[in-house]
Protein backbone atom coordinates (compact mmCIF):
# COMPACT_ATOMS: atom_id res chain seq x y z
CA UNK A 1 0.00 0.00 0.00
CA UNK A 2 0.85 3.27 -0.86
CA UNK A 3 0.81 6.26 1.23
CA UNK A 4 -0.06 9.52 -0.66
CA UNK A 5 1.44 11.65 2.19
CA UNK A 6 5.23 10.03 1.60
CA UNK A 7 5.59 12.79 -1.21
CA UNK A 8 9.00 14.14 -1.91
CA UNK A 9 9.06 17.45 0.49
CA UNK A 10 6.01 16.51 2.35
CA UNK A 11 3.01 17.26 2.13
CA UNK A 12 2.12 20.50 3.30
CA UNK A 13 -0.09 20.62 6.42
CA UNK A 14 -2.39 23.52 4.88
CA UNK A 15 -3.59 23.56 1.23
CA UNK A 16 -4.69 27.11 0.48
CA UNK A 17 -7.94 27.79 -0.67
CA UNK A 18 -9.73 30.25 -2.46
CA UNK A 19 -13.35 30.66 -1.09
CA UNK A 20 -14.73 32.83 -3.65
CA UNK A 21 -14.88 29.56 -6.01
CA UNK A 22 -14.34 26.67 -3.94
CA UNK A 23 -10.73 25.89 -5.74
CA UNK A 24 -8.14 24.25 -3.80
CA UNK A 25 -4.93 25.09 -5.30
CA UNK A 26 -2.51 22.45 -5.39
CA UNK A 27 -0.04 23.36 -7.49
CA UNK A 28 2.23 24.10 -4.71
CA UNK A 29 2.35 20.06 -4.06
CA UNK A 30 3.89 19.36 -7.13
CA UNK A 31 7.10 21.39 -6.78
CA UNK A 32 9.46 18.24 -7.02
CA UNK A 33 7.89 17.11 -10.21
CA UNK A 34 9.57 19.41 -13.12
CA UNK A 35 8.04 22.32 -14.34
CA UNK A 36 6.37 21.86 -17.45
CA UNK A 37 6.43 23.79 -20.37
CA UNK A 38 3.82 26.65 -20.79
CA UNK A 39 1.98 26.32 -23.64
CA UNK A 40 3.39 28.77 -26.04
CA UNK A 41 2.14 28.73 -29.26
CA UNK A 42 4.60 26.28 -30.84
CA UNK A 43 4.17 23.56 -28.01
CA UNK A 44 -0.06 24.16 -28.37
CA UNK A 45 0.68 23.31 -32.29
CA UNK A 46 2.47 19.94 -31.60
CA UNK A 47 0.77 18.86 -29.14
CA UNK A 48 -2.53 19.00 -31.10
CA UNK A 49 -0.94 17.90 -34.12
CA UNK A 50 0.52 15.09 -32.00
CA UNK A 51 -3.00 14.10 -30.08
CA UNK A 52 -4.58 14.34 -33.91
CA UNK A 53 -2.17 11.82 -34.93
CA UNK A 54 -3.01 9.32 -31.90
CA UNK A 55 -6.88 9.92 -32.83
CA UNK A 56 -6.73 9.00 -35.95
CA UNK A 57 -3.61 6.46 -36.74
CA UNK A 58 -3.49 4.97 -33.24
CA UNK A 59 -7.01 4.28 -32.50
CA UNK A 60 -9.70 4.85 -35.59
CA UNK A 61 -7.55 3.22 -38.26
CA UNK A 62 -6.37 0.41 -35.80
CA UNK A 63 -9.67 -0.22 -34.36
CA UNK A 64 -12.01 0.63 -37.79
CA UNK A 65 -13.34 -1.64 -39.37
CA UNK A 66 -11.56 -4.78 -38.01
CA UNK A 67 -13.65 -5.05 -35.39
CA UNK A 68 -16.75 -5.19 -37.55
CA UNK A 69 -18.20 -8.46 -37.44
CA UNK A 70 -19.47 -8.44 -41.31
CA UNK A 71 -21.03 -11.77 -40.99
CA UNK A 72 -23.31 -11.86 -38.34
CA UNK A 73 -23.66 -8.09 -37.98
CA UNK A 74 -22.70 -5.91 -34.56
CA UNK A 75 -19.10 -5.38 -33.30
CA UNK A 76 -16.42 -7.63 -32.31
CA UNK A 77 -15.61 -7.34 -28.49
CA UNK A 78 -11.87 -8.35 -27.35
CA UNK A 79 -9.07 -8.09 -29.83
CA UNK A 80 -5.89 -9.34 -28.83
CA UNK A 81 -2.81 -6.73 -27.74
CA UNK A 82 -1.92 -7.40 -31.63
CA UNK A 83 -5.46 -7.07 -33.53
CA UNK A 84 -6.35 -10.29 -33.73
CA UNK A 85 -10.14 -11.60 -33.64
CA UNK A 86 -11.86 -13.88 -31.61
CA UNK A 87 -14.63 -15.00 -34.04
CA UNK A 88 -16.19 -16.97 -31.36
CA UNK A 89 -16.76 -14.69 -28.74
CA UNK A 90 -20.33 -13.39 -27.65
CA UNK A 91 -21.51 -10.01 -28.38
CA UNK A 92 -22.00 -7.59 -24.52
CA UNK A 93 -24.38 -4.64 -24.78
CA UNK A 94 -21.88 -2.48 -23.37
CA UNK A 95 -19.28 -3.52 -26.58
CA UNK A 96 -22.21 -2.80 -29.34
CA UNK A 97 -23.28 0.56 -27.84
CA UNK A 98 -19.72 2.36 -27.21
CA UNK A 99 -18.38 0.85 -30.61
CA UNK A 100 -21.99 2.76 -32.08
CA UNK A 101 -21.03 5.79 -30.08
CA UNK A 102 -17.44 6.27 -30.73
CA UNK A 103 -18.26 5.82 -34.94
CA UNK A 104 -21.17 8.22 -34.67
CA UNK A 105 -18.52 10.61 -33.32
CA UNK A 106 -16.41 9.91 -35.51
CA UNK A 107 -18.58 10.51 -38.17
CA UNK A 108 -20.04 13.54 -37.05
CA UNK A 109 -15.94 15.13 -36.13
CA UNK A 110 -14.33 13.54 -39.39
CA UNK A 111 -16.94 13.91 -41.91
CA UNK A 112 -15.01 13.65 -44.63
CA UNK A 113 -14.50 10.03 -43.76
CA UNK A 114 -17.55 8.48 -44.69
CA UNK A 115 -16.70 4.96 -44.03
CA UNK A 116 -17.48 5.88 -40.05
CA UNK A 117 -20.64 6.89 -40.97
CA UNK A 118 -21.33 3.28 -42.71
CA UNK A 119 -19.47 1.98 -39.52
CA UNK A 120 -22.18 3.33 -37.15
CA UNK A 121 -25.11 2.34 -39.09
CA UNK A 122 -23.88 -1.49 -39.13
CA UNK A 123 -23.66 -1.35 -35.12
CA UNK A 124 -27.02 0.10 -34.94
CA UNK A 125 -28.75 -2.69 -37.11
CA UNK A 126 -27.44 -4.93 -34.96
CA UNK A 127 -28.12 -3.47 -31.87
CA UNK A 128 -31.83 -2.82 -32.91
CA UNK A 129 -32.36 -6.53 -34.23
CA UNK A 130 -31.01 -8.56 -31.53
CA UNK A 131 -29.64 -6.65 -28.49
CA UNK A 132 -33.21 -5.29 -28.24
CA UNK A 133 -35.91 -7.61 -26.92
CA UNK A 134 -38.94 -7.30 -28.91
CA UNK A 135 -40.85 -9.31 -26.36
CA UNK A 136 -40.29 -8.01 -22.58
CA UNK A 137 -38.73 -4.72 -23.52
CA UNK A 138 -35.40 -3.51 -22.34
CA UNK A 139 -31.69 -4.27 -24.15
CA UNK A 140 -30.21 -7.98 -22.99
CA UNK A 141 -26.68 -7.85 -21.56
CA UNK A 142 -25.21 -10.41 -23.93
CA UNK A 143 -26.22 -12.51 -26.63
CA UNK A 144 -23.95 -15.02 -28.70
CA UNK A 145 -22.19 -13.83 -31.66
CA UNK A 146 -24.92 -14.30 -34.04
CA UNK A 147 -27.73 -12.60 -31.70
CA UNK A 148 -28.99 -15.34 -30.04
CA UNK A 149 -28.96 -17.24 -26.04
CA UNK A 150 -26.26 -17.45 -24.21
CA UNK A 151 -24.47 -18.62 -21.23
CA UNK A 152 -21.97 -16.92 -21.05
CA UNK A 153 -20.85 -15.68 -17.59
CA UNK A 154 -23.77 -16.71 -16.03
CA UNK A 155 -25.83 -13.66 -17.08
CA UNK A 156 -28.20 -15.74 -19.37
CA UNK A 157 -30.86 -13.40 -20.24
CA UNK A 158 -30.91 -11.10 -17.75
CA UNK A 159 -30.89 -6.85 -17.92
CA UNK A 160 -28.49 -4.13 -16.74
CA UNK A 161 -29.53 -0.21 -15.95
CA UNK A 162 -25.89 0.60 -16.97
CA UNK A 163 -25.96 -1.22 -19.93
CA UNK A 164 -29.22 0.02 -20.91
CA UNK A 165 -27.64 3.47 -20.46
CA UNK A 166 -25.45 2.65 -22.57
CA UNK A 167 -26.96 1.58 -25.56
CA UNK A 168 -29.41 4.81 -24.95
CA UNK A 169 -26.55 7.23 -25.10
CA UNK A 170 -25.18 5.33 -28.50
CA UNK A 171 -28.86 5.67 -30.18
CA UNK A 172 -29.71 9.51 -28.87
CA UNK A 173 -26.11 10.26 -30.30
CA UNK A 174 -26.62 7.92 -34.04
CA UNK A 175 -30.17 10.09 -34.02
CA UNK A 176 -27.78 13.13 -33.67
CA UNK A 177 -25.75 12.03 -36.29
CA UNK A 178 -28.65 10.28 -39.12
CA UNK A 179 -32.08 11.63 -38.32
CA UNK A 180 -33.21 8.22 -38.04
CA UNK A 181 -36.24 8.54 -36.53
CA UNK A 182 -35.83 4.99 -35.77
CA UNK A 183 -33.12 4.97 -33.51
CA UNK A 184 -35.03 8.19 -31.50
CA UNK A 185 -38.04 5.62 -31.11
CA UNK A 186 -35.90 3.07 -29.72
CA UNK A 187 -34.26 5.45 -27.50
CA UNK A 188 -37.22 6.81 -25.89
CA UNK A 189 -38.51 2.80 -26.10
CA UNK A 190 -35.08 1.97 -23.72
CA UNK A 191 -35.83 5.51 -21.49
CA UNK A 192 -39.47 4.19 -20.59
CA UNK A 193 -38.51 0.89 -20.15
CA UNK A 194 -36.16 2.28 -17.40
CA UNK A 195 -38.32 4.23 -15.50
CA UNK A 196 -40.95 1.13 -15.70
CA UNK A 197 -38.51 -1.16 -14.27
CA UNK A 198 -35.31 0.16 -12.61
CA UNK A 199 -36.78 3.41 -11.45
CA UNK A 200 -37.13 3.54 -8.06
CA UNK A 201 -40.23 5.63 -7.09
CA UNK A 202 -39.84 5.39 -3.11
CA UNK A 203 -36.50 6.20 -2.58
CA UNK A 204 -35.39 7.64 -6.05
CA UNK A 205 -32.50 6.47 -8.05
CA UNK A 206 -32.30 3.28 -10.17
CA UNK A 207 -31.92 -0.25 -9.87
CA UNK A 208 -28.74 -1.97 -11.68
CA UNK A 209 -29.74 -5.33 -12.23
CA UNK A 210 -33.21 -6.78 -13.77
CA UNK A 211 -34.57 -10.18 -14.94
CA UNK A 212 -35.76 -10.49 -18.59
CA UNK A 213 -39.13 -9.12 -17.52
CA UNK A 214 -37.91 -6.16 -15.64
CA UNK A 215 -38.13 -7.65 -12.15
CA UNK A 216 -35.64 -6.34 -9.97
CA UNK A 217 -33.33 -8.51 -8.86
CA UNK A 218 -32.24 -8.73 -4.78
CA UNK A 219 -30.02 -10.58 -2.94
CA UNK A 220 -32.66 -13.20 -1.78
CA UNK A 221 -33.35 -13.81 -5.45
CA UNK A 222 -32.11 -17.33 -6.72
CA UNK A 223 -31.71 -15.52 -10.14
CA UNK A 224 -28.29 -14.15 -8.94
CA UNK A 225 -26.46 -17.40 -7.97
CA UNK A 226 -24.98 -17.71 -11.49
CA UNK A 227 -23.82 -14.34 -12.71
CA UNK A 228 -20.06 -13.10 -11.90
CA UNK A 229 -21.14 -10.04 -10.66
CA UNK A 230 -23.73 -11.11 -8.34
CA UNK A 231 -21.51 -9.81 -5.43
CA UNK A 232 -23.11 -6.33 -6.13
CA UNK A 233 -26.84 -7.92 -6.27
CA UNK A 234 -29.22 -5.61 -3.93
CA UNK A 235 -27.25 -2.62 -4.19
CA UNK A 236 -27.72 0.56 -5.92
CA UNK A 237 -24.35 1.63 -7.52
CA UNK A 238 -22.29 4.77 -8.89
CA UNK A 239 -21.35 3.67 -11.75
CA UNK A 240 -24.68 2.87 -13.47
CA UNK A 241 -26.26 5.98 -12.15
CA UNK A 242 -23.41 8.44 -13.37
CA UNK A 243 -23.97 6.81 -16.77
CA UNK A 244 -27.69 6.97 -16.65
CA UNK A 245 -27.24 10.81 -16.42
CA UNK A 246 -24.75 10.88 -19.27
CA UNK A 247 -27.76 9.03 -21.66
CA UNK A 248 -30.42 11.22 -20.20
CA UNK A 249 -28.41 14.49 -21.31
CA UNK A 250 -27.44 12.71 -24.58
CA UNK A 251 -30.99 12.29 -24.96
CA UNK A 252 -32.40 15.47 -23.52
CA UNK A 253 -30.37 17.19 -26.20
CA UNK A 254 -32.39 15.45 -28.89
CA UNK A 255 -35.91 15.09 -27.01
CA UNK A 256 -37.29 18.13 -24.71
CA UNK A 257 -39.66 15.84 -22.91
CA UNK A 258 -40.89 16.81 -19.56
CA UNK A 259 -40.62 13.85 -17.91
CA UNK A 260 -37.40 13.26 -19.30
CA UNK A 261 -35.84 16.58 -17.91
CA UNK A 262 -37.10 15.81 -14.19
CA UNK A 263 -35.34 12.78 -14.23
CA UNK A 264 -32.23 14.04 -15.70
CA UNK A 265 -32.59 16.65 -12.94
CA UNK A 266 -33.25 14.39 -10.02
CA UNK A 267 -30.16 12.34 -10.91
CA UNK A 268 -27.77 15.23 -10.66
CA UNK A 269 -29.30 16.00 -7.47
CA UNK A 270 -28.66 12.57 -6.08
CA UNK A 271 -24.97 12.33 -7.34
CA UNK A 272 -24.24 15.89 -6.48
CA UNK A 273 -25.81 15.92 -3.27
CA UNK A 274 -26.12 12.03 -1.82
CA UNK A 275 -23.14 9.69 -2.96
CA UNK A 276 -20.41 12.61 -2.90
CA UNK A 277 -19.00 12.11 0.62
CA UNK A 278 -17.78 15.08 2.63
CA UNK A 279 -13.87 14.64 1.65
CA UNK A 280 -14.89 14.97 -1.97
CA UNK A 281 -15.39 11.57 -3.54
CA UNK A 282 -17.43 9.63 -4.41
CA UNK A 283 -19.14 6.32 -2.56
CA UNK A 284 -19.58 3.52 -4.99
CA UNK A 285 -22.68 1.42 -3.61
CA UNK A 286 -25.64 2.12 -1.76
CA UNK A 287 -28.47 0.19 0.13
CA UNK A 288 -31.58 1.09 -1.04
CA UNK A 289 -32.31 3.57 0.84
CA UNK A 290 -29.16 5.25 0.26
CA UNK A 291 -27.03 4.23 2.99
CA UNK A 292 -23.56 3.71 1.79
CA UNK A 293 -21.52 0.59 1.46
CA UNK A 294 -19.05 0.23 4.00
CA UNK A 295 -16.16 -2.33 5.24
CA UNK A 296 -14.28 0.26 7.11
CA UNK A 297 -14.51 -1.28 10.08
CA UNK A 298 -14.21 -4.50 9.09
CA UNK A 299 -11.38 -7.28 9.04
CA UNK A 300 -8.40 -6.31 6.59
CA UNK A 301 -8.73 -9.37 4.67
CA UNK A 302 -12.80 -8.75 4.80
CA UNK A 303 -12.21 -5.23 3.00
CA UNK A 304 -9.99 -6.53 0.42
CA UNK A 305 -13.07 -9.22 -0.33
CA UNK A 306 -14.96 -6.59 -0.86
CA UNK A 307 -12.92 -4.22 -2.60
CA UNK A 308 -14.81 -3.49 -5.42
CA UNK A 309 -17.44 -2.37 -3.53
CA UNK A 310 -16.11 0.02 -1.34
CA UNK A 311 -13.20 1.89 -2.18
CA UNK A 312 -12.11 5.36 -3.73
CA UNK A 313 -12.24 4.98 -7.40
CA UNK A 314 -10.14 8.29 -8.79
CA UNK A 315 -11.38 7.44 -12.20
CA UNK A 316 -15.01 7.34 -11.36
CA UNK A 317 -14.57 10.60 -9.70
CA UNK A 318 -12.60 12.90 -12.83
CA UNK A 319 -15.23 11.44 -14.70
CA UNK A 320 -17.90 12.06 -12.65
CA UNK A 321 -16.89 16.09 -12.52
CA UNK A 322 -17.64 16.36 -15.97
CA UNK A 323 -20.63 14.45 -16.58
CA UNK A 324 -22.42 16.84 -13.41
CA UNK A 325 -21.23 19.99 -15.28
CA UNK A 326 -22.26 18.67 -18.91
CA UNK A 327 -25.69 17.56 -17.36
CA UNK A 328 -26.39 20.86 -15.56
CA UNK A 329 -25.57 22.78 -18.59
CA UNK A 330 -27.69 21.14 -20.84
CA UNK A 331 -30.42 21.22 -18.11
CA UNK A 332 -30.10 24.96 -18.85
CA UNK A 333 -29.57 25.85 -14.85
CA UNK A 334 -28.37 29.14 -14.12
CA UNK A 335 -26.38 30.06 -11.36
CA UNK A 336 -25.62 26.38 -10.34
CA UNK A 337 -22.63 26.95 -8.29
CA UNK A 338 -23.53 24.15 -5.92
CA UNK A 339 -22.51 21.92 -9.08
CA UNK A 340 -19.75 23.44 -10.43
CA UNK A 341 -18.42 23.33 -6.80
CA UNK A 342 -18.64 19.96 -6.26
CA UNK A 343 -17.07 19.31 -9.78
CA UNK A 344 -14.21 20.68 -8.31
CA UNK A 345 -14.08 19.16 -5.39
CA UNK A 346 -14.07 15.65 -6.79
CA UNK A 347 -10.95 16.65 -8.95
CA UNK A 348 -9.20 18.31 -6.49
CA UNK A 349 -9.82 15.42 -3.68
CA UNK A 350 -8.28 12.87 -7.22
CA UNK A 351 -5.25 15.30 -7.44
CA UNK A 352 -4.16 15.65 -4.05
CA UNK A 353 -4.83 11.94 -2.99
CA UNK A 354 -4.89 9.77 -6.45
CA UNK A 355 -1.75 11.49 -8.34
CA UNK A 356 1.07 8.98 -8.67
CA UNK A 357 3.96 12.26 -7.59
CA UNK A 358 7.03 10.28 -9.07
CA UNK A 359 5.38 8.78 -12.50
CA UNK A 360 2.49 11.06 -13.29
CA UNK A 361 -1.43 9.45 -13.39
CA UNK A 362 -3.99 7.84 -11.20
CA UNK A 363 -3.80 5.43 -9.12
CA UNK A 364 -6.87 2.98 -9.47
CA UNK A 365 -7.99 2.78 -5.72
CA UNK A 366 -7.38 4.67 -2.66
CA UNK A 367 -9.20 4.10 1.00
CA UNK A 368 -9.49 5.42 3.97
CA UNK A 369 -8.41 3.07 6.81
CA UNK A 370 -9.98 2.87 10.17
CA UNK A 371 -10.35 6.53 11.36
CA UNK A 372 -7.28 8.00 9.55
CA UNK A 373 -7.90 11.16 7.56
CA UNK A 374 -5.35 10.31 5.18
CA UNK A 375 -6.01 8.53 1.76
CA UNK A 376 -3.83 5.79 1.28
CA UNK A 377 -3.83 3.64 -1.65
CA UNK A 378 -4.51 0.34 -2.50
CA UNK A 379 -4.73 -0.22 -5.47
CA UNK A 380 -1.69 1.16 -7.54
CA UNK A 381 -2.60 0.37 -11.21
CA UNK A 382 -3.46 2.84 -13.98
CA UNK A 383 -6.34 1.74 -15.78
CA UNK A 384 -6.27 3.32 -19.37
CA UNK A 385 -10.04 4.64 -19.03
CA UNK A 386 -9.05 6.77 -15.64
CA UNK A 387 -6.09 8.00 -17.64
CA UNK A 388 -8.32 9.40 -20.58
CA UNK A 389 -10.72 10.87 -17.75
CA UNK A 390 -8.66 12.26 -15.89
CA UNK A 391 -6.93 13.91 -18.78
CA UNK A 392 -10.81 15.33 -20.27
CA UNK A 393 -11.12 17.11 -17.09
CA UNK A 394 -8.13 18.55 -16.17
CA UNK A 395 -8.44 19.67 -20.18
CA UNK A 396 -12.10 21.04 -19.30
CA UNK A 397 -10.94 22.66 -15.74
CA UNK A 398 -7.90 24.27 -17.31
CA UNK A 399 -10.24 26.18 -19.85
CA UNK A 400 -12.83 27.17 -17.46
CA UNK A 401 -10.13 28.70 -14.74
CA UNK A 402 -7.11 29.82 -17.00
CA UNK A 403 -5.22 31.53 -14.37
CA UNK A 404 -5.50 28.61 -12.28
CA UNK A 405 -2.05 26.94 -13.98
CA UNK A 406 -1.80 23.53 -12.14
CA UNK A 407 -4.87 22.21 -14.10
CA UNK A 408 -3.17 22.95 -17.55
CA UNK A 409 0.48 21.98 -15.61
CA UNK A 410 -1.31 18.70 -14.65
CA UNK A 411 -3.08 17.86 -18.01
CA UNK A 412 0.13 18.10 -19.86
CA UNK A 413 2.18 15.95 -17.62
CA UNK A 414 -1.30 13.44 -17.68
CA UNK A 415 -1.34 13.80 -21.27
CA UNK A 416 2.73 12.67 -21.70
CA UNK A 417 1.43 9.63 -19.29
CA UNK A 418 -1.19 8.41 -21.72
CA UNK A 419 1.11 9.09 -25.18
CA UNK A 420 4.12 7.34 -23.20
CA UNK A 421 2.45 4.62 -21.42
CA UNK A 422 -1.20 4.03 -22.32
CA UNK A 423 -0.17 4.36 -26.37
CA UNK A 424 2.69 2.82 -26.53
CA UNK A 425 3.57 0.18 -30.08
CA UNK A 426 1.07 1.77 -32.18
CA UNK A 427 -2.10 0.29 -29.82
CA UNK A 428 -4.02 3.47 -29.35
CA UNK A 429 -6.07 2.16 -26.59
CA UNK A 430 -3.50 -0.07 -25.24
CA UNK A 431 -4.86 -2.26 -22.65
CA UNK A 432 -7.09 -2.55 -19.43
CA UNK A 433 -3.99 -0.69 -17.10
CA UNK A 434 -1.29 0.99 -17.73
CA UNK A 435 2.20 -0.52 -18.03
CA UNK A 436 4.51 1.75 -15.21
CA UNK A 437 3.26 -0.56 -12.71
CA UNK A 438 1.92 -3.65 -14.29
CA UNK A 439 4.36 -4.45 -17.73
CA UNK A 440 2.57 -7.67 -18.72
CA UNK A 441 -0.02 -4.97 -19.97
CA UNK A 442 1.78 -4.91 -23.04
CA UNK A 443 0.70 -8.21 -24.32
CA UNK A 444 -2.88 -8.50 -22.60
CA UNK A 445 -5.95 -8.09 -24.30
CA UNK A 446 -6.71 -4.08 -26.16
CA UNK A 447 -10.34 -4.66 -24.74
CA UNK A 448 -12.21 -5.98 -22.13
CA UNK A 449 -15.48 -5.67 -20.70
CA UNK A 450 -15.38 -1.76 -19.72
CA UNK A 451 -12.72 -0.92 -22.03
CA UNK A 452 -13.59 -0.13 -25.59
CA UNK A 453 -12.67 3.03 -27.48
CA UNK A 454 -15.09 5.69 -26.03
CA UNK A 455 -13.03 7.13 -23.12
CA UNK A 456 -10.37 8.09 -25.52
CA UNK A 457 -11.89 8.76 -28.27
CA UNK A 458 -13.94 11.46 -26.51
CA UNK A 459 -11.16 13.37 -24.92
CA UNK A 460 -8.86 12.79 -27.87
CA UNK A 461 -11.54 14.63 -29.65
CA UNK A 462 -12.02 16.80 -27.05
CA UNK A 463 -8.07 18.23 -26.75
CA UNK A 464 -8.35 18.90 -30.63
CA UNK A 465 -11.00 20.78 -30.43
CA UNK A 466 -10.03 23.24 -28.05
CA UNK A 467 -6.21 23.41 -28.09
CA UNK A 468 -6.90 23.54 -32.67
CA UNK A 469 -6.62 26.24 -34.08
CA UNK A 470 -9.61 29.02 -34.57
CA UNK A 471 -8.48 28.66 -38.58
CA UNK A 472 -9.44 25.07 -38.72
CA UNK A 473 -11.57 24.50 -41.88
CA UNK A 474 -12.65 20.90 -40.41
CA UNK A 475 -16.44 21.96 -39.92
CA UNK A 476 -16.80 18.58 -37.13
CA UNK A 477 -13.49 19.76 -35.20
CA UNK A 478 -15.28 23.56 -35.35
CA UNK A 479 -18.94 22.26 -34.59
CA UNK A 480 -17.11 20.56 -31.54
CA UNK A 481 -15.44 23.51 -30.70
CA UNK A 482 -18.47 25.72 -30.73
CA UNK A 483 -20.09 23.64 -28.56
CA UNK A 484 -17.31 22.77 -25.90
CA UNK A 485 -16.67 26.66 -25.92
CA UNK A 486 -19.74 27.35 -25.42
CA UNK A 487 -19.65 24.89 -22.06
CA UNK A 488 -16.61 26.31 -20.93
CA UNK A 489 -18.30 30.08 -21.18
CA UNK A 490 -21.28 29.07 -19.35
CA UNK A 491 -19.02 27.90 -15.69
CA UNK A 492 -16.35 30.89 -16.59
CA UNK A 493 -19.33 32.81 -15.82
CA UNK A 494 -20.46 31.54 -12.62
Amino acid sequence: MIKQTAIAGGLPSVIDKTMENGFCCVYHLFHHVRILMLLVPNHREDLCASTSHHLVAHLLEQWYPQVLDIDCGGYFTHPTCDRQINPGEDKRLLSQAQHLWTMSEAASFLPEERNYSAYARHGFAFLKKHMWDDECGGFFHIRSREGGYTECNGWRQEKRAGGNAFALLALARFYRLTQDPSALDLAKKAFQWLEAHAFDPVDGGYFPFLTREGVVIGKSRPDRCQADDRQEYGYKDLNSSIHLLEAYTELYRVWKDRTLKAQLTSLLGLIRDTMVTAQGYLRLFFTQDWAPVSFRDAPSKTRSQHHALNHVSFGHDCQTAFLLLEASYTLGLVNDARTLLTAQRLLEHSIVNGWDQYCGGFFDGGYYQDDSSHCTIVRSTKAWWSQADALNALLLFSHIFPSDRCYRELYEKQWELVDASLTEHLLGNRCENGSDHEPDNNTAPDSRMWEFTNHTSRVLMNCIALMGDELQRNTGVLERKHTLQELVNHWKRM
